[in-house]
């Protein structure tokens, strides 16, 4: 084993330095810097090299990490990051947003022995933002011509993982999005702070310099229907996500200043590209002085108790109706918003919201942890306490996101869904009950992580890939 591995037992566990909270509240730049060079190769040898990496057992992606975290260790990192994109197609972005303590380092083995898990995350963010700056990263190797197009529908992380390695099979790729930009979620609904957006937009330049062709504005159903598409193109992939918010059913829910979190986020986010927003000029979804509340424990919450912090609210509370041990959010994310002023009340929830036509009140139950629920997770009940009354002036509601009703919406009955409304695909195939229609990402397995979404793109890759190739086998054989 080289001298620069198997150092957890003399170093220590060291993540990029954050700035001050007070400063980070100002602005929507990520919180942390990179590595160095010198602290990078640090902190990539504290890795044990370990025989059974659970590291990568637990990373949907399957990921090299220890060997390209030896790579790094040993000052390789152009080989560090050549393998490291060899299974993801976007390593700087998960290095940025993924749940590292629950997927990679909170299975990290010398986590496990008290030494502090090996940073991965930060080392991959260092890892591909320097090959970015080298120039490493290079153009789409389109392969040989196929004849063949493909349509994607959705221009997230799964949508655009397909399209890069379709494309690099010599298909005729074009992504159709609702959107003005390309990268979905990574676009307009994580914030800055968590994912600065010159990192999405190079990923997405790259794409087009790589042949495959955007067509921005275009939602399915709204003059083109899934129809049109399969009679323009040899195979259809539905990689839409879900965003369709789940609905809080509580008196006075539809009052004026209770808004939807994914409305709310979208908003800032175009305010940072420069975009005219109304409803953010007029106040609506802009924070900025008011009270407010956020009901929800997901990291969608997180995004927006985050936000409003830095639009300069008045005060900025969390409800979340489980405590913290049960929230689904990531920890640290809990941590960095606490840093940054957030109020967290666990065990609570909103019974009704008061006002003459707008919020200026919530009623929050104080709960409980009951039975488990069919989940197995202990189901919150009110604990019977009086109803404890808030001043509010905004309200935003981040409880999740469902799938929209794709077969009204695309013109297409025949598409089936689950009882949840996501689509349902052949597990081996993944194509949908429509012949060359495959689907992948959340609107597949429910509101996710980009890394699994990835993961569902790359799959769903070679699948298509499989598909037209045995239709072009067809053709042939019947000429």
């Amino acid at each position: 084993m080289p001298n620069d591995m198997l150092r957890f037992v003399d170093v220590t566990q060291v993540y990029p330095a954050k700035r001050e909270a007070a400063h980070r509240a100002e602005d929507f730049r990520e919180i942390a810097d990179r590595y160095a060079m010198p602290a990078a190769e640090e902190q990539a040898g504290r890795c044990s090299q370990c025989g059974v990496p659970y590291c990568t057992v637990h990373c949907p992606l399957h990921n090299h990490i220890p060997d390209w975290l030896r790579l790094t260790a040993e000052g390789r990192l152009r080989e560090a990051y050549a393998l490291s994109s060899a299974t993801s197609t976007m390593p700087e972005i998960c290095g940025r947003i993924c749940p590292q303590d629950r997927l990679c380092e909170g299975n990290c083995v010398i986590e496990f022995s008290g030494h502090g898990a090996v940073t991965i995350g930060s080392v991959e963010k260092f890892i591909t933002d320097t090959a970015w700056e080298e120039g490493w990263v290079e153009p789409i190797a389109v392969g040989r011509p196929s004849g063949r197009s493909v349509a994607i529908v959705g221009a997230g992380p799964a949508g655009l993982t397909a399209a890069e390695l379709l494309r690099a099979r010599g298909h005729d790729v074009h992504v159709y999005d609702r959107h003005d930009r390309a990268g979905g979620l990574l676009t307009y609904g994580i914030p800055g702070f968590k994912l600065e957006k010159p990192v999405v937009m190079r990923r997405v330049e790259r794409l087009a310099e790589g042949g495959i062709v955007f067509h921005q504005g275009a939602a399915i159903g709204d003059g083109t229907s899934l129809d049109d598409l399969r009679a323009r193109h040899d195979a259809v992939l539905i990689a839409t996500g879900v965003y369709r918010a789940r609905a809080l059913d509580v008196a006075g829910g539809d009052s004026d200043g209770v808004v939807e979190a994914l409305d709310y986020l979208t908003a800032s986010n175009r305010k940072g590209f420069g975009d005219a927003v109304p409803a953010f000029e007029d106040g609506s979804l802009d924070a900025a002085g008011k009270r407010v509340v956020v009901v929800g424990g997901g990291d969608t919450a997180m995004d927006c108790v985050r936000t409003a912090i830095r639009q300069g609210a008045a005060s900025v509370a969390c409800l979340y109706r489980r405590d913290r041990a049960n929230m689904p959010g990531s920890a640290r994310e809990v941590g960095h918003a606490e840093e940054e002023g957030v109020e967290f009340v666990w065990l609570s929830a909103p019974a009704a919201f008061g006002g003459e036509g707008r919020v200026a009140s919530v009623g929050v139950n104080r709960m409980r942890l009951g039975a488990p629920d069919a989940s197995g997770r202990r189901a919150p009940e009110p604990d019977g306490s009086p109803m404890e009354v808030r001043d509010v002036d905004m309200v935003i509601k981040a409880l999740g996101f469902d799938a929209e009703d794709l077969p009204t919406l695309f013109g297409a009955p025949e598409l089936g869904v689950t009882r949840w409304g996501t689509l349902r695909v052949d597990p081996a195939t993944m194509m949908t009950s429509l012949d060359g229609v495959f689907a992948a990402g959340d609107i597949v397995r429910g509101a996710s992580l980009v890394v699994w979404a990835i993961r569902d793109g790359r799959d769903v890759a070679e699948r298509m890939d499989a598909y037209l190739k045995v239709l072009g086998k067809q053709e042939r054989e019947a000429a």
